[in-house]
């Protein structure tokens, strides 16, 4: 009875007891390998968000043109800090 029972829970169209491992996923962990490229395809995705959002913000500054020191002095200090951000995620 207990070889019936074991049977039950195997999957179809296995003979040796084991369960058949999803098609494309050698580990038989289909939804781990799911989720881990969701999670990835997330974090990419975010950074080249992150990307775009300090390139365009390094544009706008660099399009400014100013005579006053004061402002200058803080558009150079704005761009040097975005720029330093770009290296980081670099």
């Amino acid at each position: 009875m207990a070889n019936a029972l074991q049977q039950s829970k195997v999957g179809p169209g296995s003979r040796s007891g084991k369960p058949k491992p999803l098609a494309g996923d050698s580990a038989g962990n289909g939804f781990e390998s799911e989720e881990a490229r969701r999670v990835a395809d997330k974090k990419r995705t975010e950074r080249e968000r992150q990307m775009q959002a300090l390139n365009l913000q390094r544009e706008n500054i660099l399009s400014q043109k100013t005579s006053h020191p004061a402002r200058r002095t803080a558009l150079e200090a704005a761009l040097a800090h975005i720029e330093t951000q770009i290296e980081k995620m670099n």
